[in-house]
């Protein structure tokens, strides 16, 4: 197999980290570039010594040249207390930081896959969420610099695709969790199993009835990784990538807190502007066009993702 040098935007955050470790596994070279606004130090602090594995602190916002032969673009913050940080920024990584991917791309006359976001169906008023659905987003929220800005992301890519010929990919990734995420991200995943490992208030935005449905990273990478070597007509997509299987965000706060063993107890807060009351994917495209489906099922990957923050506290003194 010839050895690929594949590029990750985003490659300290969670996602990034959890790619990394699949490609090089898989005998490529990793080039992994992340500005650090959302990523951690520690991730990248893993592939050390990896004489494959290769970090650029970077903005994608600026211009940079480099010889690729893939790119997967996940750069931008995820969460909605660090997208909201900076608005204006965020919206700059989707418009700017895309338009400059894409002509790196171009450069190289290279694959590129966007990690989109179920994000961009807003509070939807169709359920499950298909590709064909096109949203009921909130132009001007608190939300808008994400959620417009991935839309827009994905208007980039498709015109590159039509207008430029670019080989593009968009994945549309519903909610992921497991190890290497950020602590403070902000994700009811991290949140709650933080809260019931130290056993304090369990904090839910709004009554908890609103549902979610959770895929494990390691499924969730296989998939973007077939959508990345998929070929064909339906390749670029839009496909979505997340666990069909719905649950209320109360569940999933009293499913952690039973295999935490925690005394935790359940406190709630008001819920915040354009928070969707509903999301869950129809993956129909992606089990036809990828022969693609989540296998790790919510316990096993709760599990997982505990012991990995169980560490994350014994390092840190918690």
């Amino acid at each position: 197999m010839t050895k690929k040098r594949i590029l990750i935007t985003g490659g300290a955050g969670f996602l990034g980290t959890n790619l990394s470790k699949r490609l090089l596994e898989e005998g490529n070279h990793v080039i992994s570039l992340d500005n650090y606004l959302s990523g951690l130090r520690q991730n990248v602090a893993l592939f050390d010594g990896h004489p494959d594995y290769e970090f650029i602190e970077h903005d994608i916002i600026d211009p940079i040249d480099l010889e690729v032969d893939e790119i997967y673009n996940l750069a931008c913050a995820g969460s909605p207390p660090q997208y909201q940080a900076d608005p204006i920024h965020t919206t700059k990584t989707n418009v700017h930081g895309i338009i400059n991917m894409l002509e790196l791309a171009r450069k190289n006359n290279c694959k590129i896959l966007q990690a989109s976001t179920s994000e961009v169906y807003g509070d939807p008023e169709v359920h499950p969420q298909v590709e064909s659905y096109q949203g009921n987003v909130n132009t001007h929220g608190i939300r808008s610099c994400y959620d417009e800005g991935k839309r827009c992301a994905e208007t980039l890519f498709f015109d590159y695709h039509r207008q430029k010929g670019l080989a593009v990919r968009v994945a549309r990734i519903f909610n992921t969790y497991g190890p290497n995420m950020h602590p403070d991200d902000g994700r009811v995943v991290s949140t709650f199993i933080l809260q019931a490992l130290q056993n304090q208030p369990i904090t839910i935005q709004g009554d908890g009835d609103q549902t979610r449905s959770f895929c494990y990273v390691d499924d969730l990478v296989r998939g973007i990784v077939a959508m990345m070597e998929c070929d064909g007509e339906v390749a670029p997509g839009p496909i979505n990538l997340g666990n069909p299987h719905e649950i209320t965000v109360r569940q999933l706060a009293e499913r952690i807190i039973d295999l935490t063993g925690s005394s935790s107890t359940l406190t709630f807060k008001p819920l915040p502007e354009n928070d969707p009351v509903r999301r869950c994917p129809d993956i129909s495209r992606a089990q036809a066009v990828l022969d693609w489906a989540p296998t790790i099922d919510l316990d096993t990957g709760l599990k997982k993702t505990i012991a990995y923050f169980e560490g994350y506290l014994r390092m840190a003194g918690g």
